[in-house]
């Protein structure tokens, strides 16, 4: 499903009076919060669908795949996302 899809699955569920700007702007809404949330908190917890959290990765040493020449990898963050019960219980 992509972003368009989505907005589409919005639009339906909230009825035949939202129009697909309004259901794009609640989309484009609640990813700014997980976002702002992410970036102030370090972490984002939805009840029943999972946690979006901050992660450090270490420096490390890797090879690059074109010329097979060792480099170095900055440390770096990333977001990690861990599924909630109810979310992995709908698979």
């Amino acid at each position: 499903m992509n972003k368009a899809q989505l907005i589409e699955k919005i639009q339906k569920t909230l009825g035949k009076d939202t129009s697909k700007a309004a259901a794009e702007r609640a989309l484009n809404a609640v990813l700014e919060g997980i976002k702002e949330g992410i970036k102030k908190e370090k972490g984002v917890q939805l009840i029943g669908f999972g946690t979006f959290s901050v992660v450090k990765r270490a420096a490390r040493k890797g090879v690059n795949p074109r010329t097979k020449e060792k480099i170095k990898i900055a440390a770096s963050k990333t977001v990690k996302f861990k599924p909630g019960t109810a979310l992995k219980a709908s698979l």
